[in-house]
Order: structure tokens, then C-alpha cells, then sequence
């Protein structure tokens, strides 16, 4: 939820707070026993049985670029630019590109491992690979917005004859790879390799919607519903991590009109989902989780609008062989700070590792071959385990 959500208006609405506090929506109760939702949501709501809350997700960078970092990759800005305006380019792998690298960039049929669905608003640096190599990074890909990716992932000349260029190219190419320290050819060789898979494979057929059943498509709605409906369809064909950002959330001001944009059609959109991935046998194969890059301030502006706010945040996983109806974290009585069960955003890296089946203390060497670990410190939440 790309700007930042409020906590107060989804998952942790407070209506015992004072007016200037509470959620402008009021809230509605959810079929996990009192626990409510903001008002906006009463289709996921419904569904609540199937889903997870974290009530306590915490960090300390109020800054949208610090903070999407922190959240896509783990780790934080280097101390000099928390919580600085200023956009620097990203310091650590996303935790798509390091299950890229765990299982490889694309699977024996071509599917791409990590796939990035870009949105209107193109989000701040987190989602890429860094120092892992750019062989990692997501293939990035567009709903609804004349994308021709598509087109481009179908074979234009005969299969025999691509065949005689590649050996041809192999020929040609006696470049000793030891001698590029930079990684720059071996990274062309990498995403060489790659393309080859894609375009004659059937990974083109998850990425094309028009595939999909019309009732389904209706189901999921417009924009954001597509979105997940095509991250539903990769995820079913072998895709390893599909990232989606939705927004803008950023509501400083006028938040009853954004809200009224954004919060319907997500409420829409899961509810599909959930019921889609219920009758299809795959609620427990794919884990969808629905958080921003941080939460928003308790009390209301004059806009009216929220802030910024760091902490606390809320996130929901749904299924992934994960513990369902289950929340986590008590935050205090205008849901600005934890006051049980803090998440560290680590924790929650640590988490998506389980679900994916990757050791959370896993190792890559960066560019001057140093071991880094991917998580130093967080744990896997054992109340979803």
C-alpha cells in the first residue's frame, strides 16, 4: 500500500478513541471474536478467518524512501540519511531478488522467479537485486496500460533458426569472463539465458489475463484487482515472489476522498482473491500479504488528513501454510505504539523466508566478497507457525 496506509481506517480502527484519534469510517466486526476492520473493509471482514493480522509492525524512519527500503529489503538506510528526503540508490537485495537468487531467475519452463507489476505511481527504490546482481532483479511487467510485454516474450523468427543465431553468437564470443571484475558480462550472460527460457517456454501464457475467465475478472474488479488476479496466475505457474505496489496512500490531507478511492477496491480485490485461491486448492500454497512502507500519525491533521508515522504499522498475511484468525501485537489506546508483541521489520523478513522455505540466516558474499546474511536478527513469528 504504497504511501502508507492508516492504521486507524483498516486494521486497527480504535473507536474508544477520542474523535480527533478514531477512524473517520468506524469499523465493522470481523469473523475473527472482537476484532474489528475500519468500515470500508467489510468483505475482508467477512473473510477474516482466512487471514492473519500484525497489529505491531514497527521501524524508526518516517520517510518514504528509508521506509520502503526498510520494508523491502530488511535493512535501513545507512544511519546519515534516515529519515532524510533525499532518494539514494538501494543498499541491499529486496527479498524477491534474494528468493530469485535461492532458486534461481527463472524455473525449467521459463517462468520468471521474481516479477515486479508496476502501478501509476512507480514507488521508491527496494525492489532490486543491488549487489546480488542485476541478473535478480524482477522482470517488471504493466496491466492495462498498452505493456508489450506480451508481444515481446513470443518468438518472431522460426525456433531452428534462433537456434543457428545462438550458436553462432557462442562462436563468436571468445571474451575470458574472468577478466570483467565489474560483473557486467556475466550479468549479460545471466539475463541472456533468462529471455532465452521466457520466450520459448509457456510462462507467456500466465501473464496474459485475457486467459483468464471473464467472471473472475469481473470478480477481482479494475486496476488493482487485475493486478492481483495476473500476480494469482504467475504464482500458480511457478512464479517464486510477485511484489504489487497500490496507491497512493499518502494521505496528508483530504483522506475521505482517497480512502473512498482506494480502500473499496481493496477490499474488493482480496475477497476475490481469497475466495478464488480457496476454491482453486492454493490458499495454502500462496501466502498475499497487504502492508506499506509504515503507518500514519494518531491524531488527525486539520487537512483532515495523517502523517507520517513509523510506529506502528499493520500487516496481513493470508495463507502460505501459515496459522489463520490469528492477531498479533496490542498497540496502545490511539494505536500509535506497540504495547505487546513489537515486529521488527527482520521478523517479518524472517516470516516470508519460512513460507518460502528458505533459511532465514542464509548467506550471499557481496561485491568485495564478504559474507552478508539476509537476516541478521529477526525470528520467524511463531504464532503463524
Amino acid at each position: 500500500l504504497d504511501g502508507g496506509a492508516s492504521q486507524h481506517e483498516t486494521f486497527d480502527p480504535k473507536l474508544e478513541c477520542p474523535v480527533e484519534y478514531r477512524s473517520l469510517f468506524g469499523s465493522v466486526p470481523t469473523k475473527i471474536p472482537g476484532v474489528h476492520f475500519g468500515a470500508q473493509l467489510p468483505q475482508m471482514a467477512g473473510l477474516a478467518d482466512r487471514m492473519s493480522i500484525v497489529r505491531t509492525l514497527t521501524h524508526e524512519d518516517g520517510d518514504h524512501g528509508g521506509a520502503t527500503h526498510w520494508m523491502k529489503t530488511g535493512y535501513s538506510w545507512p544511519e546519515e540519511f534516515k529519515g532524510k528526503a533525499p532518494v539514494i540508490p538501494q543498499q541491499n537485495p529486496s527479498i524477491g531478488a534474494i528468493a530469485a537468487r535461492y532458486f534461481g531467475p527463472t524455473d525449467a519452463a521459463g517462468m520468471p522467479r521474481y516479477v515486479r507489476v508496476q502501478s501509476n505511481h512507480g514507488g521508491y527504490p527496494g525492489d532490486d537485486a543491488a549487489w546480488l546482481g542485476a541478473a535478480y532483479s524482477p522482470l517488471r511487467t504493466h496491466v492495462g496500460r498498452g505493456d508489450t510485454l506480451l508481444e515481446n516474450m513470443g518468438l518472431r523468427i522460426e525456433a531452428a533458426r534462433l537456434e543457428d543465431r545462438r550458436a553462432l553468437l557462442a562462436q563468436l564470443d571468445t571474451l575470458d569472463r574472468r577478466l570483467d571484475s565489474s560483473g557486467v558480462m556475466q550479468g549479460l550472460d545471466d539475463f541472456g539465458r533468462q529471455a532465452m527460457r521466457v520466450i520459448t517456454g509457456p510462462a507467456r501464457e500466465a501473464f496474459d489475463l485475457e486467459k483468464e475467465d471473464a467472471k473472475t475478472r469481473e470478480a477481482y474488479g479494475p486496476g488493482l484487482g487485475q493486478e492481483l488476479l495476473l500476480a494469482r496466475r504467475l504464482c500458480e505457474a511457478g512464479a517464486g515472489f510477485v511484489t504489487l505496489n497500490n496507491g497512493y496512500w499518502d494521505h496528508h490531507g483530504g483522506i475521505i476522498p482517497g480512502l473512498n478511492q482506494l480502500t473499496p477496491p481493496l477490499d474488493k480485490a482480496v475477497a476475490a482473491y481469497v475466495n478464488d485461491v480457496t476454491s482453486r486448492g492454493l490458499l495454502d500454497e500462496i501466502c498475499l500479504v497487504i502492508t506499506g512502507e509504515f503507518g500514519r500519525t494518531p491524531r488527525l491533521n486539520g487537512g483532515p488528513g495523517r502523517d507520517h508515522w513509523a510506529g506502528t504499522n499493520c500487516a496481513v498475511f493470508i495463507g502460505g501454510g501459515l496459522k489463520m484468525g490469528v492477531v498479533i501485537g496490542e498497540t496502545d489506546s490511539k494505536a500509535a505504539y506497540p504495547t505487546a508483541r513489537p515486529v521488527s521489520v527482520q521478523d517479518y523478513m524472517a516470516t516470508l523466508f519460512h513460507v518460502l522455505g528458505i533459511d532465514p540466516r542464509i548467506q550471499y558474499h557481496d561485491r568485495f566478497g564478504r559474507p552478508r546474511s539476509m537476516v541478521e536478527s529477526g525470528e520467524v513469528l511463531g504464532e503463524l507457525v
